[in-house]
């Protein structure tokens, strides 16, 4: 199943979560597809993008494991379904939001339970849960910023090539063309014809 889409049915799954067993569940189904997307990723997402790619798979892997409750030992990992990631950003942008959303749902469950080693599981998962959100945020800005440099490349490459394209005038009329400097027309191509016909729409203008 695609990234996205895994996201989307973990987000719904989470969503629908009644009592704390399907929250544990749903926590631990996250940081495992979180885990998956982070190694997909390292492995054949933008370069840009390795470094932290490397890093969220590791703290979903950490994570995972950290939640010890029937409900995610008797899990099977949703991630496992992962086929492929068509659009990174999106991606990143739902998982982003899963993230928060098991956070916010942790919270809950921690704040509810009596049980003190349930309850540091929790706390546990919610730091990791942080953890994975910045580490997604960031492979985010990463994106934003090569997305920003590329746009400035391709200014500054409009900014060489000029109004008329790479070739300048000569390549659209020649050198000899009717609107070439050689002439001495009053058109916009060579030194000559551009500065002679300034100076004589000067004088008529005075």
């Amino acid at each position: 199943m695609e990234a996205e889409r895994l996201v989307g049915v973990s987000r719904r799954a989470l969503a629908q979560s009644r009592g704390t067993p399907d929250i544990i569940a749903e926590a631990w189904q996250a940081q495992a597809l979180a885990q998956a997307i982070g190694s997909r990723l390292a492995a054949d997402g933008p370069k840009e993008l390795r470094g932290e790619a490397r890093g969220l798979s590791e703290i979903g892997g950490r994570s995972s494991g950290s939640l010890d409750h029937p409900a995610a030992r008797a899990a099977v990992a949703r991630a496992a379904q992962l086929s492929g990631l068509a659009d990174p950003r999106a991606t990143l942008t739902g998982l982003g939001t899963l993230l928060g959303e098991v956070g916010m749902a942790l919270v809950g469950v921690a704040c509810e339970t009596d049980e003190q080693g349930l309850y540091w599981q929790c706390m546990e998962a919610i730091d990791a849960a942080d953890e994975s959100m910045d580490r997604v945020h960031g492979m985010l800005r990463r994106l934003d910023e090569h997305e920003r440099e590329r746009q400035q490349d391709l200014e500054r490459g409009r900014g060489r090539d000029g109004p008329f394209g790479g070739h300048g005038v000569s390549g659209s009329y020649g050198v000899h063309g009717s609107y070439g400097a050689a002439d001495g027309g009053s058109g916009v191509g060579g030194t000559a014809g551009t500065t002679a016909a300034g100076r004589g729409r000067a004088r008529l203008r005075e």
